[in-house]
């Protein structure tokens, strides 16, 4: 799978993107400051079992490329429940020079344009934790609205933050 954003190419992940770079995001507290990825450490080991766990399943782990540079910037999940038509989008730009210059956008909205062109989707999810600005921000301008809150849900920071999951019905 392959799709061409305004600056990025989104692809399937494969093993060869296992790289110490992208192991490194994987270890950096601030590229993963609201990811619950950061109570575990990660290694060349746990990111080939994360990547060996999508195939046979519907959900999909996928590559952020810059197309100006070909170089890797971060990643993208798609979790699908075929039965009830909905697939569930995250993202993780994970190389921090890149951070508030339109890629994290370009990346979300690329995905949530071939989700919603599928007949089989009727609806696309997201969420986040409420401090992390940014991704509410992405997910508001991708046209996702706010659907629910569940107060003081995770712990940012020595704080209990609340979890607020996004929505969004592709038009047909």
């Amino acid at each position: 799978m392959e799709l061409s954003g305004r600056l990025v190419l989104v692809r399937s992940f494969g093993e060869k993107d296992v790289t110490d770079e992208y192991i490194g995001w994987l270890n950096d507290p601030e590229v993963l400051r609201f990811s619950n990825q950061r109570f575990r450490s990660h290694d060349r080991e746990s990111c080939l079992a994360y990547l060996k766990s999508f195939p046979g399943t519907p959900n999909r782990f996928l590559s952020v490329t810059d197309t100006a540079s070909r170089r890797a910037i971060g990643t993208m999940t798609v979790y699908e429940a075929p039965m009830h038509g909905t697939a569930d989008v995250g993202i993780m730009i994970g190389d921090r020079s890149v951070w508030s210059r339109g890629y994290g956008q370009d990346a979300w909205d690329t995905v949530l344009r071939w989700l919603s062109a599928r007949s089989d989707i009727r609806k696309v999810t997201a969420g986040t934790v409420a401090p992390n600005l940014g991704m509410r921000r992405l997910m508001e301008r991708s046209g996702m609205t706010l659907e629910a809150r569940r107060a003081a849900q995770e712990m940012v920071e020595g704080r209990a933050e609340d979890v607020l999951y996004y929505g969004l019905f592709p038009a047909r």
